[in-house]
């Protein structure tokens, strides 16, 4: 049974998320701040933590940061909707992927079920959707270029998958936003730049001359040309 760490200041917030986890199979630690869950996490490391960001105490990201000195284990940020900085912030500092509050449980149980098959060792592979050089593996959310494995966050393999499935046509920063957080009746299509850019940067790990997402200054991006077709 996996084990996940809820760390967050407020109870109602804790509560629900255990409740909801609990009854996907589970085990489930409350923390009400970072100092908290430090001290528990080092004697046995959870197998996955949801992070608030703004906590007393020792807040989400000093946390994330600790945590990334010494484990991989996968890392969910909860963030209020307005504060797009501090989401990317917490990405930088090691977070797999964030939640908007107020959120859903199913969007959040999707997401832990996601980041939790990413770090298990001897998954199936199962790439589906191919558009040229690129390859998606929708079970795992991660992704393959020229043969060559990364891991995304959720949110970044749904934007990425949004351009594979309309390859060479231009997707707008809304529309990209909108693949990638469907329950978002008002998602904010500023950040689509920010998700674009750490997506270049993942991929530009296993290969240095990605190039295969291209800007179409005042529209959107597009999977280019040569991405498309495969070698």
């Amino acid at each position: 049974m996996n084990r996940i760490a809820v760390v967050d200041d407020e109870k109602n917030i804790r509560e629900t998320i255990r409740l909801a986890l609990e009854r996907e199979g589970y085990a489930v630690e409350e923390y009400a701040n970072g100092e908290e869950a430090w001290a528990a996490f080092r004697p046995r490391w959870p197998d996955l933590a949801i992070l608030d960001i703004m906590m007393p105490r020792m807040d989400g990201m000093e946390l994330c940061r600790r945590v990334r000195a010494e484990s991989a284990m996968p890392i969910i940020f909860l963030s209020s909707r307005d504060d797009e900085l501090d989401r990317v912030l917490g990405l930088e500092s090691g977070g797999d992927d964030y939640v908007c509050k107020p959120f859903g449980m199913r969007e959040l149980t999707a997401r832990v079920r996601a980041a939790l098959r990413r770090a298990s060792p001897g998954v199936a592979s199962s790439y589906g959707l191919r558009a040229g050089r690129l390859e998606l593996d929708d079970e795992r959310y991660l992704v393959r270029w020229d043969g060559r494995e990364a891991a995304l966050t959720v949110t970044e393999f749904r934007m990425v998958r949004s351009l594979a499935e309309h390859p060479g046509a231009v997707r707008t920063r809304e529309q990209l936003m909108r693949a990638a957080f469907p329950e978002d009746a008002w998602p904010n299509d500023k950040a689509a730049d920010s998700h674009i850019k750490r997506i270049r940067a993942k991929l530009s790990v296993v290969d240095p001359a990605f190039d295969g997402i291209e800007t179409v200054y005042g529209l959107g991006y597009r999977l280019g040309r040569e991405a498309s077709r495969a070698r």
